[in-house]
């Protein structure tokens, strides 16, 4: 599996396209967001607002908890 530094996925969300997610929650579990897009991010707060294209549901996630972008492994 190809890997990706937490930097270089922030500009890939940055660019507000359509992307899936793999995100480990704050109970330890792993959500997978498919077809998400970024709708802005907190620099001070490390936080990321998503929606989901389908559903219309929004969440706010935090950047280092992102472990998956599409086919890619994020590391920090």
């Amino acid at each position: 599996m190809n890997s990706l530094h937490i930097s270089q996925a922030r500009k890939i969300l940055d660019r507000g396209k359509p992307v899936n997610l793999r995100v480990v929650t704050t109970k330890g579990s792993i959500l997978e967001a498919q077809n998400v897009v970024s709708l802005r991010y907190d620099f001070y707060g490390g936080t990321r607002t998503i929606k989901w294209l389908s559903s219309g549901e929004i969440r706010t996630i935090r950047d280092v908890c992102i472990i998956g972008l599409d086919d890619f492994e994020v590391y920090l």
